[in-house]
C-alpha cells in the first residue's frame, strides 16, 4: 500500500455522515464497515482492496488511494456500499459484532459450496482463526456434521466441547494417505463438501489429503493461503464428478445474509473471548494480539 496509511481491516461503527447515493442509511446508524472495497466501474471484473491491509493490483492501489486509511483511526472514509446496517445495538455490545469480520469469510467459502441441510462438511484448518469460525458457521448453516481435522490437540479438545457431537475431531498425523482415511472414517457418512482454510505453513499435501477426502459428486473450495501449485489427479476429478472452485473473501449479498443468521439466534457472537484496548493503547493491543491468538480469540481497539 502506498504510506502514509492508518492500518485496520473492518469495524463496527455509527454512522457520521452520508454521501448523496444514500437513500436508506442514516447518521446515527449501527454498521459493519466491510473492509472488501470493490471498485465500481467494473462490474465483472472489479479491482479489489481489503482497506486498512492490502492493495492486491495496480488498480487496487489507485482505489486505496482514495480509501485510504483501515479502522484504527478515529473516523475513517467508506463507499456506500461498505456500509452494512446491523439495526439497533447496545453500545456494550459492539465489540462482539467485530466477530464478523472472522465469521463473513468461512461463510463466503460456504456459499460457494452451496450446502444444503443435513449435508457433512469437512473444513481443512478447522483450528485456525478462520476455521474454527467456519465449524460455527457450518452448524448455524445447517450441517449435520462437521469433520475437522488438525494438528492441535487442544484446540480439537475445544471445538468438541463448544459444539458437541456435530463436530467430529481428527488428529492429522502428516501421513497424507492415512489422513485422508481417518477423516472418511470421522464423517458419519460421505463427506459432500470441503472447505479449505488452511494456513500458508501446511503446505498443499495437507491441502490435497482433505480434498480428496470427498465423496462422488462433491464439492472442493479453496480460500486457504497455501501457495504454490496443487497437484490433483485430472482422471480422479473427471471420473469422480468433483466440483473444485475457489472463494476470495465473500460476495457483497453475504454481510446481510450473515447479520440475519445472527439475528435470528443460530449463531451465536458470544463464543469469542474479546479483548479490548483503548486506540492510544494501539501499540500494546497488536503486541496483546500477537502473543494470544488463536480459535475464538479477538483483540479489538474501541476509539
Amino acid at each position: 500500500m502506498d504510506l502514509p496509511v492508518v492500518p485496520g481491516s473492518g469495524a463496527i461503527g455509527r454512522v457520521r455522515a452520508v454521501g448523496p447515493d444514500a437513500t436508506q442509511l442514516a447518521v446515527g446508524d449501527w454498521v459493519f464497515c466491510d473492509p472488501t472495497v470493490r471498485s465500481r466501474d467494473d462490474a465483472l471484473a472489479p479491482d479489489v482492496i481489503l482497506q486498512g491491509l492490502t492493495a492486491l493490483s495496480g488498480g487496487g492501489l489507485r482505489l486505496q488511494r482514495h480509501f485510504r486509511d483501515g479502522a484504527l483511526t478515529e473516523q475513517m472514509m467508506i463507499p456506500t456500499e461498505n456500509a452494512i446496517p446491523l439495526g439497533a445495538v447496545d453500545p456494550a455490545d459492539a465489540a462482539k459484532w467485530c466477530s464478523l469480520g472472522v465469521l463473513l469469510v468461512p461463510y463466503g467459502g460456504l456459499l460457494a459450496a452451496n450446502p444444503q441441510a443435513g449435508e457433512t462438511i469437512l473444513v481443512s484448518g478447522a483450528t485456525g482463526h478462520f476455521g474454527s469460525a467456519a465449524v460455527a458457521v457450518a452448524l448455524a448453516m445447517g450441517a449435520a456434521s462437521v469433520v475437522a481435522p488438525g494438528r492441535n490437540e487442544a484446540a480439537l479438545k475445544e471445538l468438541t466441547h463448544r459444539f458437541g457431537p456435530r463436530v467430529r475431531t481428527v488428529q492429522l498425523t502428516g501421513d497424507e494417505e492415512a489422513d485422508r482415511e481417518r477423516m472418511r472414517q470421522a464423517a458419519p457418512g460421505p463427506i459432500d463438501c470441503v472447505l479449505d482454510l488452511l494456513s500458508p505453513a501446511a503446505g498443499t499435501a495437507a491441502v490435497r489429503a482433505a480434498a480428496m477426502a470427498v465423496r462422488d459428486g462433491g464439492r472442493i473450495v479453496l480460500m486457504g493461503g497455501v501457495g504454490g501449485d496443487l497437484p490433483l489427479n485430472y482422471s480422479w476429478v473427471m471420473r469422480h464428478n468433483i466440483t473444485v472452485r475457489s472463494q476470495f473473501m465473500y460476495p457483497r449479498e453475504a454481510n446481510g445474509r450473515l447479520i440475519q443468521l445472527i439475528r435470528s439466534g443460530l449463531l451465536e457472537l458470544d463464543a469469542f473471548d474479546i479483548t479490548e484496548f483503548a486506540l492510544t493503547d494501539a501499540n500494546e493491543a497488536v503486541a496483546h494480539a500477537a502473543a494470544n491468538g488463536g480459535p475464538f480469540r479477538l483483540t479489538l481497539v474501541r476509539p
